[in-house]
């Protein structure tokens, strides 16, 4: 097919520019809002096209030069082309149309997207791809679209600068690694007081590899922790330093709450924009509104990031993780804060609701943070009989496929609140407010 000409008219979820090739619909990455542009269309269905951007014929006056050298080759990053409070008002509108499209929630629901405080330099995790090729190593993420490593040269901009120490740390010492040709991810992760975890994952050659970078260890002065995964089974090796993380969630937060430190340990969840973490908790325990009379179920709770800052007022709170590794922080958590109405399981969520309802257990709130895949079960919550539900999200798309089933299950969504956790991206989470109908 010839290229065409195509005027980009808004953004979707998914990062691409959507605009019209004789009637269908078309979307086209790294395109914005105003763009005209010459597309060649790689992929053809019966109500819509997937293209390339082929050339930028007429820029849209909003664009802004991308950050990143690598920005459009790199699969991480969607938007730095655009303004910031651009990206907002895009993502707050793909949200709200997808809430409206597929949940049926009034647009006047949704409140304004909670801007990041920082928009560059904000990850406090990433998963560094590696390759050696002829010799040269490749160290960065992957091409949009393959499994090709971009190298990120002097590091990713939207790495935390003590993330991107680490990566130039292991840059250096990788290729004179045993088999370091094995060696094909580096996961990096730092707490809110600048402590580092290393996790390298190998192919083979775990005791070579875990005892070469033990002795190596002076090379690498910005991780504090470090451990090899090698081999199919993948088990972590302990090589040297520290094996969790912490994060401060500070006093006051939740209404008259202490100062909480709360812990993940090596290969834990935990979310990747600090600062933006402690809004989605600020509203959650906000919104949940407890008075210290309250039963509490947390559904997909990790490490406690949200079931602990909800019980400091309380009367207690159940939090349910099928992760074990996330339910021993958990529990440590609630020891070494002093916290002792907090109980904690590991289970599915889904069949922990489920054995629940079966007991006729009640609940006075549910807070679930679950997956990109959604909740499984969330249709019955409803036999809980919880008299409010507040979910927190990563997928707009799964958020509102479930709200609907929560609405023909007698809750009403009464709030929802976009919150930027990863800008210069598409990606959003979101806290959103049921109330039994």
């Amino acid at each position: 097919m010839a290229d065409q000409f195509v005027v980009i008219e808004s953004l979707c979820y998914g990062g691409a520019g959507f605009g019209r090739v004789d009637g269908k619909a078309c979307f086209v990455p790294f395109t914005a809002p105003g763009d005209r542009v010459r597309i060649r269309v790689v992929k053809e269905k019966r109500s819509f096209v997937e293209a390339e951007l082929v050339e930028l014929v007429e820029p849209a006056p909003l664009r802004i030069a991308p950050t990143c050298p690598v920005f459009g080759q790199c699969g991480g990053c969607d938007w730095q082309f655009l303004p910031y409070q651009e990206q907002l008002q895009q993502k707050g509108a793909i949200f709200a149309d997808t809430l409206a499209r597929i949940g049926k929630v009034p647009r006047e629901k949704v409140l304004p997207v909670a801007a990041s405080p920082d928009h560059y330099g904000y990850r406090s995790r990433v998963q560094v791809k590696v390759a050696l090729r002829a010799g040269r190593l490749q160290f960065g993420f992957f091409r949009t679209g393959s499994h090709d490593v971009v190298d990120f040269g002097a590091g990713c901009p939207l790495a935390q600068p003590q993330l991107n120490r680490m990566a130039t740390e292991f840059r250096a010492l990788l290729p004179t690694l045993p088999q370091a040709e094995w060696i094909h991810q580096v996961d990096l992760s730092i707490g809110d007081d600048g402590e580092g975890i290393a996790i390298v994952h190998s192919r083979g050659g775990g005791p070579e590899l875990v005892e070469r970078l033990a002795r190596d260890r002076a090379q690498l002065p910005s991780v504090a922790g470090a451990f090899v995964s090698a081999g199919r089974k993948g088990e972590l090796e302990q090589v040297f330093g520290i094996d969790a993380l912490t994060y401060r969630v500070p006093a006051g937060l939740a209404l008259g709450s202490k100062e909480l430190q709360l812990r993940f340990g090596r290969g834990g969840f935990s979310q990747v924009n600090y600062r933006q973490n402690l809004e989605l908790i600020r509203t959650a325990c906000e919104w949940a509104g407890l008075t210290g009379q309250e039963r509490v179920l947390d559904l997909y709770c990790g490490n406690g990031n949200i079931s602990l800052p909800l019980a400091l007022n309380a009367a207690q709170v159940l939090g349910i993780e099928g992760y074990a590794p996330s339910i021993v922080d958990a529990v440590a958590n609630a020891e070494h804060n002093g916290i002792e109405n907090a109980a904690f399981q590991v289970s599915d969520a889904a069949q922990a609701v489920r054995r629940m309802v079966k007991r006729k257990e009640r609940f006075d709130l549910v807070l679930l943070d679950p997956p990109r895949g959604g909740a499984e079960a969330a249709a019955e919550l409803a036999g809980l009989a919880p008299q409010k539900i507040i979910y927190v999200s990563c997928d707009p798309a799964t958020l509102a496929r479930d709200l609907a089933s929560l609405s023909s299950n007698g809750y009403q969504v009464t709030r929802s609140k976009p919150v930027d956790m990863f800008p210069q991206t598409y990606h959003l989470e979101s806290v959103t407010e049921l109330v039994r109908s």
